[in-house]
């Protein structure tokens, strides 16, 4: 079976992966996320997880099966990204707080010998309690969630901020592992 690679580094999609007894290699996609403007559609956050798969497709001369996300974080139809800053990060949690947001993940997979693609997404929704503001600066300063979409990452959020959740956790993390092992199995034909 081809090798399979994942064109990112991210340790919590490395670690999802490692999860679902995948073995594989990762390759640093070579992509200016950025580049797309900040109102939400799905074709966009499709197309940003295709060119990182296609960043990472010219750098392999071997067969292969490349896999690339995004994952994004939205609120009434806006991407809320990664903040650059305390200030961001507060107002990005501030904004969330006492309300429901949407996390979606496109995967994009590639197999570079069949020439073959399939592109997917998945959503969640996540409900915050009320939270005060001191636990919300607590929470960055510790935390420093400058990395993550929407300025944090649920698997270390403090239980009490979350209401609740709708769809798969995994996907909330990074990489929605249940349509990803689909994908896989789909791509190879069942060789997975």
């Amino acid at each position: 079976m081809e090798e399979i690679i994942l064109a990112s580094t991210s340790p919590r999609r490395k670690y999802l992966l490692e999860s679902i007894g995948i073995n594989f290699k990762i390759i640093k996609p070579n992509y200016d996320e950025n580049i797309i403007d900040k109102s939400f559609s799905y074709k966009k956050i499709e197309t940003i997880a295709e060119r990182k798969c296609d960043s990472v497709i010219k750098l392999i001369k071997d067969n292969a099966i490349i896999i690339s996300a995004d994952t994004v974080v939205i609120f009434n139809n806006k991407v809320m990204g990664k903040p650059k800053s305390f200030e961001e990060a507060y107002k990005m949690l501030s904004t969330l707080n006492n309300k429901t947001h949407k996390v979606v993940t496109a995967i994009c997979i590639k197999d570079n010998e069949k020439k073959r693609k399939i592109i997917k997404t998945e959503t969640s929704e996540v409900s915050f309690n009320l939270v005060k503001e001191r636990d919300i600066k607590r929470y960055i300063e510790e935390y420093k969630p400058y990395d993550k979409a929407g300025s944090y990452g649920i698997q270390e959020l403090p239980q009490y901020f979350i209401k609740d959740i709708q769809g798969e956790y995994d996907n909330i993390v990074g990489l929605p592992t249940k349509l990803l092992k689909s994908m896989l199995i789909e791509i190879t034909g069942g060789k997975i």
